[in-house]
């Protein structure tokens, strides 16, 4: 059941991306609400925020790396983690993989979600995959934090 939810984040990740390369691509924002919110075509060809720009070989080498170790961790601890920690580590593996296809097939990710705070400060420009790496990230720091991530076996938790 978690591997659909992951599924269901790539592929609406990935029509969205066409839907905005298709239908912003070097064309004006679409402002939704003055001075706060609009939808824009953005190539990021770094990580989140815009930082190292250009290593587009180590993004996918760590992507890879990164997918293939949760997948695992979930798969082998499935039934030994709470159903929000299977969410969590579900939305993080397809936003992580929502943005490798963008990598691997254009070069660069595709950000159309941008958002300014308190009229001054323009957030990075953000995508669907963004936003589901970076809450599932967020609940997992807290539950590595507060001591709370369940690990077991077939023995039990430990």
């Amino acid at each position: 059941m978690v591997f659909i939810l992951t599924a269901i984040i790539i592929i609406l990740d990935q029509l969205s991306k066409l839907a905005v390369i298709k239908h912003l691509k070097g064309q004006k924002p679409i402002v939704i609400i003055e001075d706060f919110f609009q939808l824009c075509y953005v190539e990021n060809r770094g990580a989140a925020f815009g930082i190292l720009q250009g290593k587009r070989i180590l993004f996918l080498l760590i992507t890879i790396a990164v997918v293939l170790v949760m997948s695992f961790y979930l798969i082998k601890y499935y039934n030994h983690i709470s159903p929000l920690t299977r969410v969590a580590f579900a939305m993080l593996i397809g936003g992580a993989v929502g943005n490798l296809i963008d990598r691997m097939r254009l070069g660069y990710v595709v950000d159309f979600i941008s958002v300014r705070l308190i009229n001054r400060y323009d957030f990075p420009v953000f995508n669907i995959a963004d936003i589901c790496v970076v809450l599932s990230t967020i609940y997992i720091i807290y539950l590595v934090l507060f001591d709370k991530l369940e690990i077991g076996d077939e023995n039990g938790l430990y």
